[in-house]
């Protein structure tokens, strides 16, 4: 899976484009100013980017080098700084209790892998934290407007409420939205939205 999202984001274009995912540039108004944010599966930067023009401490991860090379270069662009890290999210530990907010948009893993990286989510924020993600829900298939195109890289709303037990909900929503992010997210998709407390 790793060389495949290297080999994407190969090219000088972002392919998911350079503007934030609209639920995390709508929701970042939950976030004071100067938190310490990190961002999962973070691609080519576009979120990350935005959040540190809004003045948070930003790390982002990524398994693609390219990815990462891009995020890096997309900051510089807009005069911000990024902590870049390439990292196996379903394999390697991430740091415990340091950020104050998590986001994941599009990080989309195995089933067997989903609830592996969702708990790094978690344990990557303080008490008190907050995560946010928006993925594609495994109805996405039949719309074809971008991400993975079997449902066993998709996510079932059942097992991210189950995964969400013992933290407080302020937010889930469950349906269409539209997204028009580069070439690779075009039009009405089927997403799955969380936020919620440590």
């Amino acid at each position: 899976m790793g060389n495949l999202w290297h080999e994407r984001f190969g090219s000088e274009e972002y392919v998911y484009g350079e503007e934030p995912n609209l639920f995390i540039k709508k929701q970042s108004t939950r976030l004071e100013n100067g938190k310490k944010v990190v961002c999962f599966a973070e691609g080519e930067g576009r979120n990350a980017v935005y959040l540190a023009r809004q003045g948070h401490e930003v790390t982002a991860y990524d398994y693609a080098l390219n990815g990462l090379k891009k995020t890096e270069a997309l900051a510089q662009r807009f005069g911000v700084k990024i902590t870049t890290k390439q990292k196996d999210l379903t394999q390697e530990q991430v740091p415990v209790e340091e950020f104050d907010a998590a986001i994941m948009v599009f990080g989309h893993f195995s089933k067997r892998d989903q609830k592996t990286v969702f708990d790094k989510l978690i344990s990557a924020v303080k008490p008190g934290g907050i995560v946010m993600l928006e993925v594609y829900s495994e109805d996405q298939v039949k719309y074809g407007t971008g991400g993975p195109k079997t449902k066993e890289m998709l996510y079932d709303p059942m097992d991210l409420l189950q995964w969400l037990k013992g933290h407080r909900t302020l937010h889930f929503y469950y349906g269409e939205e539209e997204r028009v992010e580069g070439q690779l997210h075009t039009g009405v998709g089927h997403v799955i939205q969380i936020i919620f407390q440590k």
